[in-house]
């Protein structure tokens, strides 16, 4: 029966779909309503994705005390874990002292790959191809005029050999300026016209017609001082500004010489950088494959940030990562949260918009080194996680803040204190 229900599930309308739904999963009809509600709306997401049944939403909110190249900025954060935007804001807060955060980027360049197989000797066909690149790259824009008056475009192409279990590959690499887009669509469909001309040149056959998410000539990067007057005065001064310096120093070699530690090193970055990504509509699983197959490009998992001491004897930090984001197309323009957020950041192009997010994932970063170099990590997440709790506990309204401030002043953060407290305020 619901084999049958769930035939050609595609072609059917929302309320159909929802329907079969509520039957197969036994849902109510709040839970339905629930799926339904949303600021994108059930119609636009239907167009979307495939199989449609309802939206879901995640939490907005600002990261604040951005002080970047000389502009304040706003900056639209959507994410579920508690203390990303508070660590995000209180680290900018706290570089704002010394200036705040100092960046740049590359020309947005994305890179297209071409597999090539079949061919009779590699040397042969590499000729050939650079031999003809003008006439690849003048085919490859053919097909996209928008994109080459706007100063984008294919510029240029790459050729490498790669040795296989099943023999040597010859890959082409087109680079294309994808100017303020993110660019998949567009080096794809570049990637697919100018194959048959690489068939015929090098005598092979082409396999593999698709962007790299290893945007690796797409670079953005941030730097900023926190001085140690200040990291001393965050400790309330528990610490000396110096020994604070020092042990996000010793926190940080930790994740440059282990894997281990290295790898929650560099979420901890991307819990800034998914939050801005995923808030103004762009593509945050692109980003994530670029950011961490970059920390390995050595040939070794390494940190994307990096941190020393100045000659002052304060704390400087780095970041340097691919970021290919775009601020037109996609759900950049097609999800109405996602047009606002662009609008609160008032960036002007997808570079401003990468050193933007470069600038928050550094402060992601350097806000968990501090915590954990100092009073720990959980004691500012689980007080901020409280709120969660109370809420897992079934507490509502007023309820939620009386509970959560309840087990932050007991130092007892857990769903069973939560539900027992409730069950005393009942």
């Amino acid at each position: 029966m619901m084999k049958d229900e769930f035939h050609e599930f595609y072609k059917k309308s929302v309320e159909e779909r929802l329907r079969i739904l509520k039957h197969a999963a036994g849902l109510t009809d709040d839970e339905i309503n629930m799926l339904k509600s949303g600021a994108i709306g059930i119609d636009v997401a239907d167009r979307m994705i495939e199989n449609v049944v309802g939206t879901c939403e995640l939490p907005i909110g600002l990261g604040l005390n951005f002080m970047i190249n000389g502009k304040e900025y706003m900056v639209p954060m959507c994410t579920e874990e508690p203390s990303v935007v508070a660590a995000a804001s209180y680290a900018a807060k706290l570089a704002k002292a010394a200036g705040g955060f100092k960046t740049s980027s590359d020309e947005p360049i994305m890179i297209g790959q071409i597999q090539i197989l079949g061919f009779k000797n590699f040397e042969s066909a590499r000729e050939a191809i650079i031999k003809n690149k003008a006439r690849i790259i003048s085919k490859a824009n053919e097909r996209d005029s928008v994109l080459v008056s706007f100063g984008g475009g294919a510029k240029d192409v790459e050729v490498r050999e790669i040795d296989s279990e099943i023999g040597k590959m010859l890959v082409v690499h087109l680079f294309v300026d994808v100017r303020d887009a993110m660019g998949a669509n567009a080096v794809n469909t570049m990637c697919e016209v100018v194959s048959p001309l690489l068939e015929e040149l090098t005598g092979g056959h082409a396999r593999l017609k698709i962007i790299s998410n290893l945007a690796d000539r797409r670079l953005a990067r941030s730097k900023a001082v926190w001085k140690k007057d200040e990291l001393e005065k965050s400790t309330k001064g528990l610490m000396k500004g110096k020994e604070v310096v020092n042990a996000i120093i010793e926190a940080y070699q930790l994740a440059a010489n282990d894997p281990y530690r290295c790898a929650t090193h560099n979420k901890g970055i991307m819990n800034g950088i998914d939050a801005v990504v995923i808030a103004t509509g762009n593509d945050f699983r692109a980003v994530e494959a670029g950011a961490h197959s970059y920390a390995c490009i050595s040939g070794k998992y390494k940190p994307l940030t990096r941190y020393y001491k100045n000659k002052d004897g304060d704390l400087v930090g780095e970041i340097e990562l691919p970021v290919a984001i775009g601020t037109v197309g996609g759900a950049t323009r097609t999800k109405p949260e996602a047009k606002i957020a662009l609008k609160i950041l008032g960036v002007k192009s997808a570079r401003e918009l990468a050193e933007v997010i470069a600038s928050v994932g550094l402060a992601q970063n350097f806000a968990a080194l501090r915590a954990l170099a100092t009073e720990g990590i959980q004691r500012g997440h689980m007080r901020l996680h409280a709120k969660n709790i109370a809420v897992t506990a079934e507490a509502r309204g007023k309820n939620i803040d009386t509970v959560a401030a309840k087990m932050i002043e007991e130092k007892n953060i857990s769903v069973s204190r939560a539900k027992e407290i409730l069950d005393k305020m009942h």
